[in-house]
């Protein structure tokens, strides 16, 4: 696939060398600050901040689709390619290939993706630097010819369960960031709500920050642009505070934005650790309520997925099936017009 940003990755000087990390730009960074967007994808690097950042950039070693950048204030564009040139030591490890069972949704020469089960971690962190989705995708394509690394587009938190895509090359990477950018696709996904949606569909439209302790997101007037489709699939017979099963679909793709936009207009996801309030204490029916109680994870998923192919120009549908945890809730608050 000979395209620009596989000139630009060959031609940065970039290579596999040690002290370099290569990054592409995500819905979530697109229009912010170049600054702001690296010190976004190296939140691993504790030296890594955001006037570390800022000084990196002005000595040349941040490069944008293989040009070294000299504004800390440029605007990244989806798919862009970023090079930062670390100092010594700081450099994060290639992730290390490790076995493990991976639920293969599709796969080509080109992609593929995964449905990835609640509880695993999709990047190495400081925290859990094994045992990560990457770990085992690096795994499954180590017998590939040369220059195919899995990189992840998108992300999911640990308790959300899914669809993943991966790319398979960072020319790929950057063509399915403007696949998935395209009006003609679309990702949907399952949730569980405490409160009630008055009407069938909605549009939830509230700009979003990151909040000053840095694990949540808020609305915020001056926050990045975000925007989330949503539409009630069912109602579940429980009395105040009532539960309700939606289908969400992004329109912009910000972090925790499902998960901070419904609980910004009053409903929370079961089992939100970080968005979510312990409202089953108010639910009668006691299996219902335990039940509530005990999910241990936010009850989201990525459920479906449809874009047109970057490489063959053929539509892609993908389906996430829904999962055991999720399924058993689901049949235990018995929905009354559930369609999925």
């Amino acid at each position: 696939m000979a395209s620009e940003e596989a000139r630009a990755v060959a031609g940065s000087g970039t290579g596999d060398r040690a002290g370099w990390r290569r990054l592409a730009a995500d819905r979530g960074d697109q229009g912010r600050r170049l600054d702001l967007v690296v010190h976004r994808h190296l939140r691993d690097l504790p030296s890594a901040t955001r006037t570390q950042v800022q000084i990196w950039i002005r000595a040349g070693q941040v490069r944008v689709n293989g040009v070294p950048a000299n504004r800390a204030s440029a605007r990244v564009a989806l798919g862009d390619l970023i090079a930062v040139a670390l100092p010594g030591g700081a450099a994060r490890l290639a992730p290390a290939a490790e076995p493990g069972r991976l639920s293969i949704l599709h796969e080509d020469e080109h992609l593929l993706a995964v449905d990835k089960p609640p509880g695993i971690v999709v990047h190495p962190t400081y925290r859990h630097p094994t045992g990560t989705l990457l770990n085992m995708l690096v795994w499954h394509l180590r017998e590939c010819r040369a220059g195919q690394r899995p990189s992840i587009v998108g992300r999911l938190d640990k308790g959300t369960s899914g669809i993943v895509l991966v790319a398979k090359t960072a020319a790929m990477h950057a063509a399915l960031q403007r696949a998935m950018a395209s009006p003609t696709s679309r990702k949907d996904y399952l949730a569980v709500v405490y409160g009630r949606m008055t009407g069938g569909v909605g549009r939830i439209s509230a700009r979003l920050k990151l909040h000053a302790d840095r694990r949540r997101m808020i609305v915020a007037p001056d926050g990045a642009d975000a925007e989330t489709c949503v539409e009630r699939l069912a109602d579940v017979p429980a009395p105040r505070p009532g539960l309700s099963v939606l289908r969400c679909r992004l329109v912009t793709g910000r972090r925790h934005q499902i998960r901070a936009h419904l609980a910004w207009r009053g409903w929370p996801i079961v089992g939100d650790p970080v968005y979510g309030a312990a409202r089953w204490e108010a639910v009668q029916d006691p299996e219902l309520a335990e039940a509530l109680r005990t999910f241990p994870r936010q009850a989201l998923h990525a459920w479906t997925l449809a874009l047109v192919h970057p490489a063959t120009a053929r539509p892609l549908a993908i389906d996430a099936p829904i999962p055991e945890d999720l399924r058993t809730l689901l049949e235990s608050s018995s929905p009354r017009i559930l369609t999925c």
